[in-house]
């Protein structure tokens, strides 16, 4: 300031915060990929994140940077894994939902799908913040499944269109919810297989229901 110059009254404007590096997707796919492998040497109760920054080739604070803990970071590492299950356009509902149900089965057989899943569930008993981050990571974005089915089978003529958006969001819901409740406890629970012919006498079971729910 000059000498003898009034002091401004105005107020200064606000400064920058440190926005930091931005984040890398070829680092957060290595860090996930750690995670993966730390799962399946480790197991869940075992992993830290420590474990996992040195198998990516990272520094601890950027996964925390990332995410705030370990749970966080499991469901997101294995969340990306249900990103690739795919609706086979097989000719028919009946075979469509057949082949996502065989896929996620052979999904949740995965060592690392199978120790995260349990492992985060039993802890989001206690935890509503981890309840909600699967919920949002992985069963809603999988929802996409049954809206993109259920659209498909529109359009072939297979079931009648919803013009209540209300209780088509419902019926969606109560679809998704039957289909993962089903092979998650024969995969995880029972550890019984999940072959063709279960996925073909399931398939019949469910489209009975949604008949019902449709007419």
């Amino acid at each position: 300031m000059v000498s003898g110059m009034p002091r401004s009254t105005c107020p200064e404007p606000p400064r920058k915060g440190r926005t930091g590096r931005p984040r890398s997707a070829e680092a957060d796919a290595a860090i996930l990929r750690a995670t993966r492998a730390s799962l399946v040497d480790l197991g869940f109760s075992k992993l830290t994140m420590a474990d996992v920054a040195a198998r990516a080739g990272v520094a601890k604070t950027t996964l925390y940077r990332r995410w705030a803990n370990k749970n966080e970071l499991v469901v997101d590492a294995v969340a990306v894994l249900f990103d690739e299950l795919e609706l086979p356009d097989r000719g028919s509902l009946a075979s469509d939902v057949e082949g996502v149900v065989l896929q996620f089965a052979t999904l949740l057989e995965q060592p690392e799908t199978k120790t995260a899943l349990m492992g985060v569930v039993a802890e989001s008993t206690c935890d509503d913040a981890l309840r909600a981050r699967i919920r949002s990571a992985i069963v809603e974005r999988q929802k996409r499944l049954v809206v993109d089915g259920r659209r498909r089978a529109q359009e072939r003529g297979e079931l009648p269109r919803e013009e209540d958006p209300r209780a088509a969001d419902r019926n969606t819901d109560l679809v998704f919810d039957v289909v993962a409740g089903a092979v998650v406890h024969r995969v995880l629970v029972s550890a019984e297989p999940v072959d063709e012919e279960w996925a073909r006498r399931f398939t019949l079971l469910l489209l009975s229901g949604i008949g019902a729910l449709s007419g």
